[in-house]
């Protein structure tokens, strides 16, 4: 009498072959791709706009595809507009914004993250508070502060913090100190302590710790807050509106009102300027995009 024996595991196999099919989430392919959809019409609606003049829009209606096309309205908005001018008063604004956020909260975000000692939750959960609170409620207290706040005529032709952009980019940093303080504190928690201890025992110091050995492996982390940082601060409105007087210091997002009519509004030139204010937000998002998602996800599965 004969037995066939098989191979020890080829069941196994063969099931695990079967059932390691990947699962299709067709669910949530079509939410994604939906939200997406809900995104872009706006910026795709604009730009149709924009490309339309508006004697076509009069003739033809804004639902519909007759009528020429160009970039007119392009033309017009910068020059009308002043985006040159305004543009670079952002740059001035959000350069230094971003570059004392992303300093100021590495400092911090080591201090709680990689050295030990008894304030380390507290101080973290202090500055997370911090994102707690409206900017609004501040509003009335910042602005009083800035205007008490006298420096000599030379600094500011207003005598006081407003008026500058250093009450902007100050208050800008304040603001934005506490979410980048929870990511980078996060995100520096994931590195292995052995890289420090290693360091300590070599006798590098604190300073050569942070410097040499911490930031270098951050640059994900510090790519994915910069890019957020430069949207959220080049996008902000609300700040330099309260802050600036002058017009020909408030930056570009308050540009588009130089467009408005004194009693008709041309909407296909609000259109182009609206598409120029999001171009620089959107090819630094393009120029930065694999180390923005590299950042935000390296380290997500570590406690």
């Amino acid at each position: 009498m004969s037995t066939t024996t098989a191979r020890p595991g080829t069941t196994d196999t063969a099931a695990l072959r079967t059932g390691s099919r990947p699962k299709r989430h067709y669910g949530t392919h079509i939410f994604l791709t939906v939200m997406a959809v809900m995104w872009l019409i706006p910026l795709g609606w604009s730009l149709y706009t924009a490309l339309r003049p508006v004697a076509s829009t009069n003739q033809y209606g804004y639902f519909s595809f007759a009528g020429d096309f160009n970039f007119g309205n392009f033309a017009q908005a910068w020059t009308q507009g002043g985006f040159a001018t305004y543009f670079w008063n952002s740059v001035i604004i959000t350069v230094p914004a971003v570059l004392l956020t992303l300093f100021l909260a590495s400092l911090m975000a080591f201090a709680v993250s990689r050295v030990s000692w008894k304030f380390n939750v507290t101080l973290l959960i202090m500055f997370t508070a911090g994102n707690l609170l409206p900017p609004q409620v501040l509003a009335a207290p910042l602005f009083e502060m800035a205007k008490h706040f006298e420096v000599p005529y030379s600094f500011s032709d207003s005598g006081n913090m407003l008026n500058t952009y250093i009450i902007v980019i100050a208050v800008n940093t304040a603001f934005q100190m506490g979410f980048c303080t929870f990511v980078l504190s996060n995100y520096m928690k994931a590195l292995s302590a052995d890289l420090t201890e290693a360091a300590l025992v070599d006798g590098a110091g604190i300073w050569r710790q942070y410097r040499e050995i911490i930031m270098p492996l951050c640059r994900p982390a510090f790519a994915a807050l910069g890019t957020l940082q430069v949207i959220f601060i080049y996008n902000d409105y609300f700040w330099p509106l309260i802050f600036i007087q002058s017009g020909n210091r408030l930056p570009i997002t308050t540009a588009i009102n130089n467009l408005q009519g004194e009693f008709l509004s041309n909407y296909n030139l609000l259109a182009a300027g609206a598409v120029i204010t999001v171009i620089p937000t959107l090819v630094i998002y393009l120029l930065l995009q694999r180390q923005f998602v590299a950042g935000l996800t390296l380290g997500s599965s570590k406690g």
